[in-house]
Formats: structure tokens, C-alpha cells, sequence
């Protein structure tokens, strides 16, 4: 059973034409929290009393009148006794009836919560179901993805183009389920009937694929890996299909690459889709082999941006290099963000998922700090180094990264670029790129593959391979607003000595650091803490002291 496993309010800096455009999710820090945000995003006992083995989800779905109906069938294991449980389904959805071995149960909502009263007593470790039958017409995204509903279009041949993103705001806004991230099926099916002329494309591997005789068609897709809700997506729309494969130099066979694209724009997909095996080669030799390899891996062109679901990754970039054609690098690179950033989701997020929404950052930060990796394989460690810097304008460090746990809450949409220079902090604080790159490859190949994780667990790894006290970093980046300051003077000792004193203004206790610094054109480091400490320098003048910032996330401050 896997715990857990949302994305974004983006906030985009186009750092070359100096636009901030905000992503899905990431509202910030609220004021308080309501009951609707424990209901959502607590561990009660209504919730904890069982872990969801599989999901059959079955629904049809209604061009006219842009509404679905049908059932999920939620097979589980109870963890201990229980006589009710939690499940979520937006208020505006309509729930029919819930079963229990097909014995109508009694419920009552709460908001967007149900809590179902069981017609008998689950006991310890027994494996059950329930089907909840239901119908409705779910929320339309206003703007997809930067907020979660159905997405509604016509292609340009006036065709239905069909789509849904719902991070942040929830799966529950179109299919009840248990929609709490620490609780992830290991497995599901998922089945959509629509019109005969049009294809759902899904998650994982299509098992069947029927034209019914009313002039619908009924395709069943099946994710037999572990997968967090809000990557359960549909993709429906006149589809082509081309295909593909990647030769892994770790795996037996051979990963299957699909690409969903809609006809007039075969030939540039065909084209602009090249751009997937070095990427996938990048990402392996780095993070390991995609992680749901059997599932293989798809681009399926959307009427939005872009999205990581599993498997299917949402694909709305229209052909075009950087961020819907504009430059996003900010140093000048000609790549296709969207197929680089969100394919690095399925390592990180889709993999390696966090336990609560208060821990996006681990699947935002080190998704993030994939694109850097991917710069420094294919253009070297300076391009990458630059990349990276580039990132700090579309930093605000207004709020801390890391949310509250318990409320479904996010933390700052600086979790994205923040995150990466943090840990472009990190590595080279580690000093040793070999031990860096091992790390960050076992992370997400070995230690949390397929699981779910929370701010301790990635602390104590990185202490434990690093053998370094690094808990008072990671407070400071994650938990608080502002980033480290660097405090230093000049002053003489003597006619022919200089001393230079230096400290850290930081929030989190026992912060210390080194810091890298060019003297009179002698490089050098020096650690520091948030107490002054200093060195004597042989010299009569200081013609030149230049902190690095390029290396580390850092401010400076001379006094």
C-alpha cells in the first residue's frame, strides 16, 4: 500500500521578458483554516481505519450536457475495526447510492466529505469493497491547469477535445475516492464510454477497446503501478496515434513510447518529440530507469499547458520551444519545457510522492531541479550553473515553502525555483559531485521509489549519505521565509593585516555554512555560523572580495 502522494500555482518568471504568470494551486498561506480544509486534508480515524488497494472507476460521459455518470469501485484493507469511513466527492456531484455487497449503506455529507456507516463491522486486516454509484456535472477549469475542473474545447476540424486537471483542487471534483495523498491505490482501471468517433486515451495500458451499438465506444485503460489521484486523467479528442521505443542500457526490454496527437499536427509532433530519448537517457542515467516501465510512457497532446498524469503526460506546449514559445531559461536554451519538466514529474511526484500537500516542494523542487540536470548533461556544468542562477528572479521569499500539515495546504509557489537553488546549495555543500549525483540517483532509484515521503524522511537521508548536519539548512530554506544573509566587515589589524569578521543572519538555530569567496584573486572558503568568526589576511590593501552567489543561494551584506 502506498501512503500518499498535487501541482502547481506555478510561479512563472519569464525571466527574459519580465512577466510572472501563476500556476495551478499555490495560493499561499491562508489566514486560518476551515473545517472543510481538516476534512480534507486530516488523518482521521474515519480515514486511517483503511488503505485503498484498487480502484475500478467506470463512468460515461455526456458531450450535450457536459456532465458523467457511473461508479467506483473501492477495494481496500482495513488497518484496524471500523464501522464508517471517509470518502470525498465534490457537493456539486450527485451521489446515487453506496454499496456493500450490493446492501444499500446509509451516509451523510459534509461538505465534500462523506462519511458512510458501514451495514456491519470491517474487521482488522480484512480485504472489502464498496461501490459508489454517482452522476454529475463537475466544475469546468476556468484555466486549466492553473485551476482544477474539466476542460471542455473543439479542436481546429470542430471536433470535441476533452480534458481534465484537477492538482490541487482535488479528483474528488469528478470522481469519489479517498482523496488524501498519504493513501494511494497500488494499482487501477479506469473506463470512460464516450461518442464512437472520438478516443480516450488514459492512464497506464489500454485492455479494451469496444464500439457499442448505440454509437458510443468503451475504452478501459489499467495503471498497474501505484498512483496518486489527482494524475488519474481523460483524454478524449480525435486522436492519432504514433508510437516509438526507448533502449534502456539497465532494463530487458525495451520502454514503449506512445504519442496521442491530433491529425493536422502529426508531422510537427513527429519532429518536436525527438527531444523525449535524450531526455529519457538523461533522466535514467541520473534518477534511475522510469519508474512504471511496464505502464510505458505517453505524450498526449491537450487543450491546456501541460500536467504530469502518469503515465499520459498532458502535452499543450504546441510545438514550440521554451514555455508556450518563450524563452523560460532565461539564458537562451531552445528546448521544449513542458516535455522536460513534466516527464521529470514521474520521477518526482509520480514516483517519489509526498504524504501531504504541506510537502509539494519535494515534487516541485527536485522536478525543478531535474530541468538543471538535463541542462547540465546535454549543454555542461557552467549552462547549468547558469540555468540555475537564472531561477533567482522568480524568487519572491515571501512565505516559507513548506505548508501546514492536516489543512491541504501548499506552501509559496516558490517551491518550484527556490527549491532548486536550495539544492544546488545543497550539492555544494556536499562538495563532492560524485557522492551529489549517487544521492539524488538512489533517492529517487532505490530508497523512495514508488513511495511516499514527508520533510523528515528527505532530511535524514541526506544527513545519513552525506554524513553532514544538515537539518538547519533545510529549516532555513523550506520553513522560512528568507534565505541566509552573509554579514561581513573589513577591517585593520595593522599597517600590513587586514581582518575580515563574517557571520550568517539566518532564522533556523545552529545554522552554519561555508561560504566561497575570491581574496585579491585567491579563491577560498571559510565556514561560518550566525556568531561572528574571522581571519587575518597578509595584505596592505583589499583590492577585491567577491562572495560566490553563483554556487549558492545566498544574500550578502557588507557592514
Amino acid at each position: 500500500m502506498r501512503k500518499g502522494s498535487i501541482k502547481y500555482t506555478l510561479l512563472l518568471t519569464f525571466i527574459m521578458f519580465c512577466s510572472v504568470v501563476r500556476a495551478q494551486l499555490l495560493d499561499g498561506m491562508p489566514a486560518s483554516f476551515s473545517h472543510s480544509d481538516s476534512l480534507r486534508g486530516g488523518l482521521r480515524p474515519e480515514r486511517t481505519c483503511y488503505d485503498v488497494n484498487f480502484y475500478d472507476l467506470n463512468i460515461k460521459l455526456n458531450v450535450a450536457d457536459k456532465s458523467i455518470s457511473g461508479y467506483n469501485t473501492m477495494y481496500f484493507t482495513a488497518n484496524k475495526k471500523f464501522d464508517s469511513l471517509q470518502i470525498d466527492l465534490f457537493e456539486n456531484m450527485v451521489i446515487d447510492k453506496i454499496e456493500h455487497n450490493e446492501i444499500p449503506l446509509i451516509y451523510r455529507r459534509d461538505g465534500n466529505a462523506i462519511f458512510v456507516t458501514m451495514d456491519k463491522s470491517i474487521l482488522p486486516k480484512s480485504k472489502d469493497k464498496i461501490r459508489i454509484v454517482y452522476h454529475g456535472v463537475p466544475i469546468k477549469a476556468k484555466r486549466a491547469p492553473w485551476d482544477g475542473g474539466f476542460v471542455w474545447a473543439k479542436d481546429n476540424d470542430g471536433k470535441d477535445w476533452i480534458a481534465v486537471a484537477c492538482e490541487g483542487t482535488g479528483a474528488s471534483l469528478w470522481w469519489p475516492c479517498k482523496d488524501e495523498l498519504s493513501d494511494e491505490p497500488d494499482s487501477m482501471k479506469i473506463t470512460c464510454t464516450i461518442p464512437s468517433d472520438l478516443q480516450f486515451v488514459g492512464n497506464g495500458m489500454m485492455l479494451t477497446d469496444t464500439k457499442n451499438i448505440d454509437s458510443t465506444r468503451t475504452t478501459t485503460w489499467k495503471v498497474s503501478y501505484p498512483i496518486n489521484n489527482y494524475n488519474v486523467t481523460l483524454n478524449i479528442g480525435n486522436y492519432m496515434h504514433f508510437s516509438d521505443a526507448y533502449h534502456s542500457t539497465e532494463m530487458t526490454t525495451d520502454l514503449a513510447l506512445d504519442y496521442y496527437v491530433l491529425p493536422y499536427n502529426l508531422e510537427k509532433a513527429k519532429k518536436q518529440f525527438t527531444q523525449v530519448k535524450p531526455m529519457m537517457a538523461c533522466y535514467e542515467k541520473y534518477f534511475g530507469p522510469y519508474p512504471f516501465w511496464n505502464d510505458g510512457y505517453a505524450l498526449v497532446e491537450t487543450p491546456y499547458l501541460g500536467m504530469e498524469h502518469q503515465g499520459a503526460i498532458a502535452y499543450g506546449n504546441k510545438y514550440k520551444i521554451g514555455y508556450d514559445g518563450r524563452d523560460f531559461s532565461g539564458i537562451g536554451l531552445d528546448f521544449d519545457y513542458i516535455i522536460i519538466h513534466e516527464s521529470g514529474h514521474e520521477w518526482w511526484g509520480n514516483s517519489v510522492s509526498c504524504k501531504d500537500l504541506a510537502d509539494l516542494w519535494i515534487h516541485e523542487g527536485f522536478c525543478t531541479y531535474s530541468e538543471s540536470v538535463y541542462v547540465e548533461e546535454l549543454y555542461g556544468k557552467k549552462k547549468a550553473q547558469d540555468y540555475i542562477h537564472a531561477k533567482q528572479k522568480g524568487v519572491a521569499n515571501k512565505e516559507p515553502i513548506q505548508g501546514k500539515y492536516g489543512v491541504n495546504n501548499e506552501g509559496a509557489g516558490d517551491m518550484y525555483n527556490k527549491s532548486c537553488l536550495f539544492l544546488n546549495t545543497l550539492r555544494t555543500v556536499v562538495n563532492n559531485d560524485s557522492l551529489w549525483f549517487g544521492m539524488i540517483h538512489d533517492f529517487a532509484s532505490k530508497t523512495f521509489k514508488l513511495k511516499n515521503i514527508d520533510y523528515n524522511d528527505v532530511v535524514r537521508y541526506f544527513e545519513s549519505r552525506s554524513r553532514k548536519s544538515l537539518r538547519p539548512l533545510f529549516e532555513q530554506y523550506l520553513k522560512h521565509p528568507e534565505i541566509p544573509t552573509l554579514i561581513y566587515k573589513i577591517e585593520d589589524k595593522n599597517k600590513f593585516m587586514k581582518t575580515i569578521y563574517y557571520k550568517w543572519k539566518a532564522d533556523a538555530p545552529n545554522f552554519q555554512m561555508r561560504f566561497y569567496y575570491d581574496l585579491n584573486g585567491k579563491k577560498d572558503y571559510a565556514m561560518a555560523s550566525t556568531n561572528w568568526s574571522s581571519f587575518d589576511v597578509r595584505v596592505r590593501k583589499v583590492k577585491k572580495f567577491v562572495i560566490n552567489q553563483e554556487k549558492m543561494y545566498i544574500n550578502i551584506q557588507k557592514i
